[in-house]
């Protein structure tokens, strides 16, 4: 199959009010050759991936290492879709530490980062590395505490999350997630901003839509109640590898010829 030209962050944000941006989470190297034949815009290694892939309780638990390793991955299997990678928890303290953070997972084959929260100095800096940088507000759940809630209900916070997608927006951000808000707060925040916005349970007002791709093929029990799953990739796998341990255990043992001492 032909190869086609990797949009470029300056491409993606070009897109705004042009045609809707398609993002999927990707973590190893067969997702990642299989979605790269499908035209998505963006294949995102997410930090879910701890939630998704390692089964740990919540995000905090990937390091910038585990990050590097599925980044690769995924690189190594896609080669025609833009691949941003989540910078996880404790590795943008600073714009300093942003800036080899960021570097580290462009050098593993990231074409951009992304970062939680409107951390404008860190996202100035990673810029200014010559590294694009995608957004993200609403949920964070890198920070959230006391569980994941629909953000932006009431209009002061619906105020602070527009004013935060404004000076990502302003400082360079050529896309911004919004996740988990409220959809009348989403499409606020869209109309307010130059950067197309990629939403994730925020209503269908947003410029695109990403969802995490083990819950779209229906690979884990109990998805998030705004995920309609388009596969059951679960049953399949399970049908198959029952199917394999029946035959294995119907076929009879080999007899195995005995060993001849030796003389």
């Amino acid at each position: 199959m032909g190869g086609r030209l990797i949009l470029t962050a300056r491409d993606i944000r070009a897109l705004k009010g042009e045609r809707r941006l398609a993002m999927l989470t990707a973590y190893d190297y067969p997702t990642a050759l299989a979605l790269d034949q499908v035209g998505l815009d963006v294949m995102l290694v997410g930090d879910s991936l701890g939630e998704v892939e390692l089964g740990y309780d919540s995000t905090r638990a990937v390091s910038l290492d585990m990050m590097e390793h599925h980044v690769r991955a995924v690189a190594n299997g896609a080669t025609r879709t833009h691949i941003t990678g989540d910078m996880p928890a404790g590795s943008y303290g600073d714009p300093r530490q942003a800036v080899a953070s960021a570097m580290a997972l462009v050098a593993a084959g990231a074409h951009s980062v992304k970062l939680e929260g409107a951390l404008i100095p860190q996202v100035e800096a990673i810029l200014d590395a010559g590294i694009p940088v995608m957004g993200h507000v609403g949920l964070l759940p890198q920070t959230a505490e006391g569980g994941y809630r629909k953000q932006g209900k009431t209009m002061q916070d619906a105020d602070r999350l527009v004013a935060e997608a404004i000076a990502l927006d302003r400082a360079g951000c050529f896309a911004i997630v919004i996740e988990c808000v409220d959809a009348d707060a989403a499409r606020r925040i869209t109309d307010a901003v130059d950067a197309p916005t990629i939403g994730i349970a925020a209503g269908i007002d947003c410029d695109g839509q990403v969802l995490v791709s083990t819950d779209l093929f229906g690979l884990l029990p109990d998805p998030p109640p705004f995920v309609e799953a388009r596969a059951n990739l679960r049953d399949l796998m399970q049908g198959a590898a029952s199917e394999f341990a029946a035959e294995v255990r119907a076929t009879a043992a080999p007899r195995l010829p005995r060993r001849t001492p030796a003389p």
